[in-house]
């Protein structure tokens, strides 16, 4: 497989509407078997979605094991369409809120189940809500993933976590060697002078306007020849129950433009159909 100068990484964090960070507060780990599950229905509606166009779309899905354990043939799914099956972790704990052997436990159940489930390598990990940390990565690492897709530059959030990188000439890499043989993939940002703009997907995706999300995409695609987008299978889901005792804040955050995500994934994906769309193993593969 030849890679072309630019590349999309489409990737997509498995949880479900309950499952977010934003409402642990009002719906505790403990009531989670009682909510509605909606995460197959959504996830097989995303992988319609990858399969409509004229052309080959493959993508990354970072998958918890908590859903994994419930829909293991949505996982056997998205692995037979020939996309790339990775861990989110199991139950969406945050990375600097366990400790370093909680981490580690976490990492290799998810890791176990996944690769039982497929039959194959998972070489990915995503944290939950971008949690990762220079410890953490090094407990990836260890757990025997070959890459990390974690890291969001993006500091102005409270939540995400903090990585130091390889220093190089060139700000903003697609791609850092860790290791000779550990990687990390950040999710894409646009910098505007000194300034980060959040541009990799999720809420950002939803509330900014097609086409000047497209328009910045560009510009991350004419810096870095690779743009790494993400999102949920909850976000293209308008019907979703609500949560309504939750923060107005965290309501709009979550719930603002779902019915457009959909839409708005198509003419991406479209805009951008020059390009290579891989997974993230494919593109620590094939990037020298």
């Amino acid at each position: 497989m030849d890679i072309k100068k630019n590349t999309i990484l489409l990737t997509f964090d498995v949880e479900d509407w309950f499952q977010v960070e934003n409402f642990k507060e009002y719906i505790p780990y403990s009531s989670w078997e009682s909510k509605e599950l909606r995460v197959e229905k959504n996830t097989i509606e995303l992988l319609d979605l990858l399969d409509a166009g004229p052309r080959q779309v493959k993508a990354t899905f970072f998958v918890l094991g908590w859903i994994a354990e419930r829909y293991p043939e949505l996982i056997l799914e998205i692995q037979k369409r020939g996309h790339e099956v990775a861990s989110h972790g199991f139950d969406h704990h945050l990375c600097y809120n366990q400790t370093p052997e909680e981490l580690r436990e976490d990492l290799i159940k998810s890791k176990v189940l996944l690769e039982d489930l497929i039959g194959a390598e998972v070489a990915g990990y995503r944290a939950p809500s971008f949690s990762i940390t220079d410890e953490a990565v090094r407990i990836v690492q260890d757990a025997g993933y070959r890459y990390d897709s974690s890291f969001n530059s993006y500091g102005a959030h409270g939540r995400y976590g903090s990585l130091t990188l390889p220093e190089t000439e060139k700000q903003d890499l697609p791609l850092y060697a860790l290791s000779p043989t550990f990687y990390e993939i950040p999710v894409s940002n646009l910098r505007v002078g000194k300034k980060i703009i959040p541009w990799g997907g999720g809420g950002y995706f939803r509330l900014l306007p097609s086409v000047l999300h497209r328009a910045g995409v560009k510009q991350i695609l004419r810096q870095n020849s690779c743009y790494t987008f993400y999102m949920h299978p909850w976000e293209i889901d308008p019907d979703q129950p609500r949560v309504k005792e939750a923060r107005s804040f965290f309501r709009f955050r979550h719930y603002v433009n779902l019915r457009r995500t959909k839409k708005k994934l198509l003419k991406l994906i479209a805009a951008n159909a020059q390009h290579s769309f891989l997974t993230c193993k494919q593109y620590i593969t094939l990037c020298p």
